[in-house]
């Protein structure tokens, strides 16, 4: 019936997997859990060990790292069911009917998407970055996504028939962070997959710090150009792409380059502060595109 496949990575999991456990005892469904920690050598990982306590659960840490694509790659090999519900380590389930949402939404779909939310209050100012983008840009009830159903997923807390995964899978050869959703969404829509979204949300909660996040934006958006460059997705597909390739058409990302050169130190010293601008923040993402193809 159900593999539930969570990667993790120096976060303690024994709570998540606990209340899924239960969650798929009460609703009396064939299932597995199989946590995977990504050789962070973390002391939590003691921890985690509680994990293979539970039936028909397991935990294992890996003596070298894959990182994240490849372990996602490689707990799906080793699952046994024809259903894989990829959910992160650090997701925290807010509805005590959470797996039967899910079991009575499976049917005539190849992929069925619940959703994620952000806790109404920001945990500190120093993760205010992170949580506005989350909030009130990414967090989309099910009517909306629905509008754009592939390039609406996320996979995390994504429920895939497994010889729908094994037709896509991450693409383990591409090292940076990022867009990891977008290509595989991107294969699925070649594929003409059906997918389905619900309201059955889990909440983000381990939130970057404002720097760590932008450290991490730039690199998704440095693979993002690079998914561009070697065509492995559709410039329709994503709208950021849309609007790099419209200034690169018009011969417009070398000045905009230049402006976001000069302006650089400012934005960056209110996207780190205490209350970032998501007005500003995407001028910075659109500004270190074109800086990107600039130095190219």
């Amino acid at each position: 019936m159900l593999s539930i496949l969570v990667p993790i990575y120096n976060y303690n999991v024994y709570p998540l997997v606990l209340e899924l456990h239960k969650q798929c005892m009460d609703c009396g469904i064939d299932f597995e859990i199989l946590c995977q920690d990504d050789a962070s050598k973390s002391g939590l990982n003691v921890l985690n060990e509680n994990v293979n306590a539970l039936s028909n659960c397991s935990f294992v840490s890996l003596k070298e790292n894959l990182a994240h694509r490849e372990n996602r790659n490689s707990l799906a090999e080793q699952a046994k069911f024809d259903y894989l519900l990829f959910i992160d380590g650090d997701s925290i389930i807010i509805h005590d009917h959470y797996i039967k949402k899910y079991i009575d939404n499976l049917h005539d779909f190849d992929v069925v998407y619940g959703g994620r939310l952000h806790p109404e209050k920001c945990p500190s100012d120093n993760q205010k970055l992170r949580w506005k983008y989350g909030r009130f840009i990414e967090d989309k009830s099910a009517i909306n996504r629905k509008k754009k159903p592939h390039q609406s997923l996320l996979f995390n807390n994504t429920v895939i028939r497994k010889d729908c995964f094994n037709k896509v899978k991450f693409d383990k050869n591409r090292k940076k962070y990022g867009h990891d959703d977008t290509q595989l969404s991107y294969q699925l829509s070649l594929l003409k997959s059906k997918v389905n979204h619900i309201e059955n949300p889990v909440e983000h909660g381990d939130i970057d710090t404002n720097l760590v996040y932008l450290n991490k934006a730039k690199e998704s958006l440095e693979n993002l150009i690079s998914l561009y460059k070697e065509e492995k997705i559709d410039i329709e597909f994503v709208r950021l792409i849309q609007l790099y390739h419209f200034l690169k058409r018009t011969k417009s990302t070398f000045i905009i380059s230049k402006i976001h050169s000069i302006f650089e130190k400012h934005l960056l010293q209110n996207l780190t502060g205490k209350n970032p601008n998501l007005f500003l923040f995407n001028w910075f993402r659109v500004g270190y595109l074109c800086s990107i193809n600039d130095k190219n």
